[in-house]
């Protein structure tokens, strides 16, 4: 009975929709039922499809429709309200493969229907279908109202960018219904981010330009769009522009003076690249001059004419000349004229010389003249002979004398030589005696050699003037004596390094030509600003005596080197360079304000010496430089002769005009300079986040067994570089201290904040500890600015008894709010504490240091292939800017640029950043990721690459 009622129910609101009236018109307290009963065998309606969200454009309404199977009834409901009948377009037709009624219906919605809804949700309709078995209803349609604002909330703007620099042109679009679509243009054509992989539009519908180049430079416009219009933004015109980067310098042209002193001169363009689109043009001169001096042309000219010459048969007689009244010298001309002149003997009697007018001579003479005339010729012949011989052998006389004579000057200045080569060579030891010359060299004042050997000028002479010498002294330099021994050397020895110079004699050493050629002691009373100002201690100086082939001066378990490319001393030049590490008692510190100091403060010399190309200074410093975000603002800082600290470079803010090149590493800088002068590193904190420095914590006890009930520790704050810690030891060395384990690192924060150092665990049945307070603390100050070198604390320890001899305790050190570090003691106070360094194997031997080839790893061949295959700029970029990216040394290319041989400097640089694992293979890698495989086969066959 139910089943039928419900049935009829059915049926009725059926018979009213196709009626045109509502349900509610029927009965406002019945409601249409979600589902009605259905026959078992009938499934309920499934949708094969459903109604899908539509936008309306400008009045133009839209259509919905559904289809569903199997289904009996399908109808919409709109925003919960069924859509009256008359408003469905009704299709029927049958599955061929089901069997199944298939029902499609459509509406049309309307702009008027939309706008009339009020309230917070959309316009939306759903479909419903029936049969036996039940109702189905739909997903939900949504109608909306499509719309394009015309302004876009943001649109790109134009810019002026360099080449290869990445670009960002910003685009919001008008706000829209449905949201609006953005392409860009780029001179009216479509960029295809898939088509050119240099271009990225981002979900923000932003514009990037990953790296400009040239054919970027261009007008951009965004397109916005939707299915009710199409936007255009204003345009945006980006402008790429490359700035101008000089050439290679030109060879030196020729003086333009003739004679005298002129000017050459070399130039470059700016044309590597040349400046485009509004780029900077270079930056310094196109052109360098220096100056030169040509030799004077001298024109020869005639001597004054020799004697006329005895008359001839030829009725003649001459006389000549000479052009060496000058000769002509350095181009000049040659004399005019003729070098020999005749004229006739017999005033005009004898005009023919043939046969016959001898014989008209003979016949005109008397019968006895004849005879005379050919007797005196004979006569005048042999005495001619005669005075040639006698001539001769007086001249040879001569010169046996003279050389007698001069053997004793000979031999007393090889006895000079003997001395000068024994003075230099031992400083300390008397000169020695010889027995066997019968005439030596002022016995009553020997002269001093060694106190004079630094300051000797001009040619060295054998013999004093005396009363018994000879007036014709021979010097040294041109004596022919010392021609068969081409093999002389004089040895040089440096007192403190035990470095030695071998110059050969006939080398012709002018005057200034060894510049303080002395010891690093006391030999000689000229020194310089740095000689009076600066300790040179064993362990803390080295020096060598240097010339055109370079050298390398180190400073062992400092770290401190400072190497001298070859060519960098002008030929023939030699100069006693030295390194020296600056007691921090003794100077001035570079730091000011909140700078701190990161490295030992170097002095290297002699100042004021001309470089014909940069020197490599290597200093290390406690920077912590490991982090993802640059901490630091480093600057490198010189010391003028009045004392005061001047800057040279801040890293990172290099210009043309500085003077140097800095090379940062993790724990060390390499600095190519030109000056020789004091450096040292100091840096400070870059906002927002505190800068952090590399400290090192080392214990030391005494080493003797100890006698007393007292007992004391002491820990040393020293920066983290090789040289910090070599002074603490060699101070506690003299102490009597010894250290007990390897130091620790401790990371020291720019806060404010001070280290604070307790001691733990101490056995108190055994031990006290006189401390009153709880913990030491050193300020803050003290150890950021390091102005108080070396910073320690002392824990004293009174024990119970003379019997106890364990002793076991923790100390900790931390920054006050930051890190710190833990030492664990268990130590015998009674035992005699073995040396424990770190330092590696032998160091505590002299100072090293190396001269000449051996110096540097790079053969001076293949750094001449490799100078001359890269320093030439390449238009695919392979040239030695390419060199410089792949060993890391391209952050400021402009400093190598202003070099005549870039490629020469970055080798250098590669020289000094790997003295310690000098091996080629990073070289060798570099070059080969260049493509330069004809240096490869060079460095394989010259070198151990």
């Amino acid at each position: 009975h139910c089943c039928l009622i419900v049935y009829q129910e059915t049926r009725l609101t059926a018979l009213l929709l196709r009626a045109g009236l509502k349900v509610s018109d029927y009965s406002e307290a019945e409601v249409l039922p979600d589902s009605f009963p259905s026959a078992p065998a009938e499934p309920l309606p499934e949708f094969l499809l459903e109604p899908e969200d539509a936008f309306i454009v400008k009045n133009r309404p839209v259509q919905l429709r559904c289809r569903a199977s199997p289904a009996t009834q399908i109808y919409f409901k709109c925003n919960g309200e069924w859509v009256n009948q008359n408003d469905h377009i009704t299709r029927e037709s049958l599955d061929q493969i089901t069997g199944l009624v298939v029902r499609e219906v459509d509406i049309s919605v309307a702009r008027t229907q939309v706008e009339e809804l009020f309230g917070l949700e959309d316009y939306w309709c759903q479909c419903v279908a029936w049969s036996s078995a039940g109702t189905t209803k739909s997903n939900r349609a949504y109608v909306r109202i499509a719309y394009l604002r015309k302004n876009f909330e943001q649109e790109p703007l134009g810019r002026e960018v360099r080449l290869e620099q990445e670009v960002l042109l910003q685009c919001r679009p008008p706000e829209g219904m449905p949201a609006a679509e953005v392409d860009w243009v780029k001179n009216e054509d479509v960029i295809d981010p898939s088509q050119d992989s240099n271009f990225l539009i981002t979900i923000d519908h932003d514009l990037i330009i990953k790296q400009a180049r040239l054919s970027d430079t261009a007008n951009y416009t965004c397109v916005a769009r939707n299915v009710v219009a199409k936007r255009r933004s204003s345009t945006a015109t980006l402008i790429v522009y490359v700035s101008g980067g000089w050439s290679s310098w030109t060879e030196w042209s020729e003086c333009n003076a003739r004679c005298g002193r002129g000017w050459q001169r070399r130039t470059r363009s700016c044309t590597n690249p040349a400046p485009l689109n509004g780029g900077a043009f270079c930056e310094g001169p196109p052109f360098q001059r220096v100056t030169c001096t040509t030799l004077c042309p001298v024109d020869g000219g005639w001597t004054d004419w020799a004697k006329w010459s005895a008359c001839g048969t030829e009725c003649t007689h001459w006389r000549s000349r000479e052009c060496q009244a000058p000769p002509p010298r350095n181009g000049g001309k040659h004399c005019g004229g003729s070098m020999m002149e005749s004229k006739n003997c017999t005033e005009g009697l004898c005009a023919r010389s043939n046969a016959s007018t001898l014989s008209d001579m003979h016949a005109t003479l008397a019968p006895g003249m004849g005879v005379a005339v050919y007797a005196g010729l004979v006569g005048a012949l042999l005495l001619c002979v005669i005075l040639v011989l006698c001539v001769g052998v007086l001249a040879y006389r001569r010169r046996c004398r003279h050389l007698h004579g001069d053997i004793t000057d000979s031999s007393s200045a090889l006895t000079a030589t003997h001395k000068l080569t024994h003075s230099l060579t031992h400083p300390l030891l008397p000169s020695p005696v010889s027995t066997d010359n019968p005439h030596p060299l002022h016995p009553s004042a020997p002269p001093d050699l060694t106190a004079t050997a630094g300051a000797f000028r001009g040619p060295l002479f054998s013999l004093q003037q005396g009363v018994n010498d000879s007036p014709h002294k021979i010097p040294m330099t041109t004596s022919p004596l010392l021609d068969p021994l081409p093999s002389l050397k004089i040895k040089v020895y440096n007192a403190s390094t035990l470095s030695s110079l071998e110059l050969p004699v006939d080398m012709g050493l002018g005057d200034g030509e060894i510049l303080s050629l002395k010891s690093v002691g006391t030999m000689g009373r000229e020194r310089d600003y740095h000689s009076h100002t600066l300790s040179r201690e064993p362990g803390q100086s080295t020096s060598a005596t240097l010339g055109n082939l370079g050298g390398r001066l180190t400073i062992p378990n400092t770290g401190v080197s400072l190497l001298v490319p070859p060519g960098t001393i002008p030929q023939g030049k030699f100069y006693e360079m030295y390194l020296i590490i600056n007691k921090w008692d003794r100077t001035t510190l570079p730091s000011e304000g909140s700078q701190t100091v990161l490295s030992p403060v170097v002095s290297c010399g002699p100042s004021g010496m001309l470089l014909n190309r940069p020197v490599v200074l290597t200093l290390p410093h406690c920077a912590q430089l490991d982090t993802p975000t640059p901490d630091w603002t480093l600057t490198l800082k010189t010391q003028t002769h009045q004392g005061a600290w001047e800057e040279v470079l801040t890293v990172g803010e290099e210009t043309l005009s500085s003077p140097c090149y800095l090379q940062l590493e993790e724990e060390c800088c390499h600095v190519l300079m030109e000056q020789l002068g004091t450096y040292g590193l100091v840096g400070q904190s870059c906002p927002p986040q505190p800068a952090c420095k590399r400290l090192q914590l080392a214990l030391f006890a005494p080493r003797a067994p100890c006698l007393s009930l007292d007992y004391s520790l002491r820990i040393y704050c020293i920066h983290d570089t090789p040289h910090a810690l070599k002074e603490v030891l060699d101070l506690e060395r003299s102490l009597g201290g010894v250290l007990l384990e390897d130091p620790k690192p401790l990371f020291f924060k720019d806060s404010y904040h001070n280290l604070r150092l307790s001691i733990h665990d101490i056995p108190h049945t055994h031990w006290r500890s006189k401390l009153l307070a709880k913990y030491q603390e050193i300020p803050f100050y003290h150890i950021w600015s390091g102005s108080q070198r070396p910073l320690h604390c002392t824990f004293s320890l009174e024990r119970g008894g003379l019997a106890v001899s364990q002793l076991s305790c923790k100390i900790c050190v931390r920054q006050v709010e930051g890190e710190g570090q833990i030492f664990q003691l268990h130590t015998d106070i009674q035992e005699t504490l073995p040396p424990h360094s770190p330092l590696p194997s032998g160091g505590t031997c002299l100072p090293s240091s190396q001269v000449g080839p051996f110096a540097f790893r790079l053969p001076d061949s293949i750094r001449q292939k490799i100078c001359a295959s890269l320093d030439a700029p390449s238009a695919r970029g392979c040239d030695w800017r390419l060199l410089a990216h792949s060993l890391g040394f391209d952050r400021y290319l402009n400093y190598f640029a202003t070099k005549p041989s870039p490629t020469g400097v970055l080798l250098d640089l590669w020289e000094a950043c790997h003295q310690a694992d000098a091996d080629l293979v990073s070289l060798a890698t570099a070059l080969e990721e260049m493509g330069k495989s004809e240096v490869l086969v060079v460095m394989t066959t010259d070198g151990d690459c």
